[in-house]
C-alpha cells in the first residue's frame, strides 16, 4: 500500500468506526509534533465535527507555537474544525503543591499527559465525541514511550500500525507544515525540554532498525527499553479465583 492509499484507508477507518457507534465527533490532542499532526489531519478528512485541543502546561513557547500554526493550517483547509485552548498550567501548579510531599520529576512528567487525556474525554463527552490516539508503532508497541492512562488513554489508535518513518512519510503526503516534518520529536513533559532520543538514547530510525532486524547491534538496547515498558502494551494483570 503506498503512501496515498494509507491516507485514504487511515481516514475511512476512523469515518466507519464513529458511524458504528454513532459518534458525531473526533477529538485529539495537538502537541505541535508531527504524530498528532498527521492524526488531526486524516481525522479532519472524515468530515466529522474535529475537535483539536492545546493544553499547554510548560513554557515551550517553540513546540506551542507550531502547535498553533498546524491548528490556523487545518483551519484554512477544513471548514470542521473546533478549536479549544485549555491553559493546565495552573492546574498543574496546584497539582504539584498538593502533593509536594511526593515529589517525583518523572511522575509530574506522566501526570501531565494524564491531566491532558482527562481533558480530552471530558471534550469529548460534551459533544459525543471520542478520543482519537497519536501514538505510531514504535511507541505504543516498540518500546512502550508512553504514559499509561495519559496519551496511551484513547478511544481509538489509527496510526499504531505505522512506524514514525512512515507517520513522516504520510505528513508529506498530507502537506503537513514542515517545520513540523523537520521538527526533533520531543514529548513536551520535561522543562529541560529534552528529546526523545535523549530519553530513550536511540533515534526512531535505529529504533525501527532494531525492531526489524534481529542482529541489528541496537537489538540490546531497544529490547532492554522495551522490557522497562512491556506492562504498558499487556493487558493489566487479573487475579482469577479458581
Amino acid at each position: 500500500m503506498n503512501t496515498s492509499e494509507k491516507v485514504n484507508f487511515i481516514s475511512n477507518w476512523i469515518k466507519n468506526y464513529a458511524d458504528k457507534g454513532n459518534f458525531s465527533s473526533l477529538v485529539i490532542g495537538i502537541s505541535g509534533g508531527i504524530d498528532s499532526a498527521v492524526t488531526s489531519t486524516l481525522s479532519a478528512r472524515t468530515k466529522l465535527q474535529t475537535h483539536v485541543v492545546t493544553m499547554p502546561i510548560l513554557d515551550h513557547k517553540i513546540l506551542n507555537n507550531r502547535g498553533n500554526n498546524h491548528i490556523e493550517w487545518l483551519k484554512k483547509k477544513f471548514s470542521n474544525i473546533s478549536h479549544h485552548h485549555v491553559d493546565l498550567s495552573k492546574v498543574f501548579d496546584e497539582f504539584q503543591s498538593k502533593l509536594k510531599n511526593n515529589s517525583s520529576e518523572h511522575g509530574y512528567a506522566n501526570s501531565q499527559a494524564r491531566l491532558r487525556m482527562t481533558t480530552l474525554y471530558q471534550i469529548a463527552a460534551s459533544n459525543n465525541g471520542i478520543v482519537v490516539g497519536t501514538g505510531n508503532k514504535v511507541e505504543d508497541f516498540g518500546i512502550g514511550f508512553y504514559t499509561k492512562y495519559g496519551d496511551g488513554g484513547v478511544d481509538i489508535s489509527p496510526i499504531a500500525d505505522c512506524l514514525k518513518t512512515e507517520v513522516w512519510d504520510i505528513g508529506k503526503e498530507l502537506g503537513i507544515n514542515q517545520e513540523i516534518i523537520d521538527a526533533t520529536p520531543t514529548d513536551g513533559l520535561w522543562t529541560d525540554g529534552r528529546t526523545d532520543e535523549q530519553q530513550v538514547g536511540l533515534s526512531y530510525e535505529e529504533i525501527e532498525e532494531a525492531m526489524l532486524n534481529k542482529n541489528s547491534p541496537n537489538r540490546k538496547r531497544y529490547e532492554e527499553i522495551r522490557e522497562k515498558n512491556i506492562h504498558k502494551m499487556q493487558l493489566i494483570p487479573v487475579c482469577k479465583i479458581s
